[in-house]
């Protein structure tokens, strides 16, 4: 009897234009090893704040999406919290960086940095 394991999935989206972002960051650290790591953690005036950085890691338990050659990880913890979630990434005179625009966060402070 063979054992296999299977990853699991998350419910969260990547844009196109964040996907091209992610490629082009991965490209300047010549880098095809890393993946990008989206977690929820306790913090901010709101209590949770998101985290965004890339990983070679892929833990016990992470779910994991492919958008075009970017796969986005997502622990076991954080996946109830970012499910339906959308990251995109943003260049403009008002905002330049990536965004997360979830339908889970009730409320959010006013900086925009977290979220409850």
């Amino acid at each position: 009897m063979t054992e296999t394991t299977q990853t699991a999935t998350h419910g969260v989206e990547l844009t196109d234009v964040a996907a091209a972002k992610v490629r082009a960051l991965l490209e300047q650290e010549g880098r095809d090893d890393l993946r990008l790591r989206v977690a929820v953690q306790p913090g901010g005036c709101s209590g949770l704040i998101y985290q965004l950085y890339f990983d070679e890691r892929l833990l016990d338990g992470d779910a994991v999406r492919d958008f075009g050659g970017v796969e986005v990880v997502v622990d076991r913890m954080s996946v109830p919290y970012l499910d339906g979630a959308t990251i995109d990434f943003a260049d403009t005179i008002e905002r330049q960086g990536f965004t997360i625009d979830n339908p889970n966060a009730g409320s959010s402070c006013a900086c925009g940095g977290s979220f409850a």
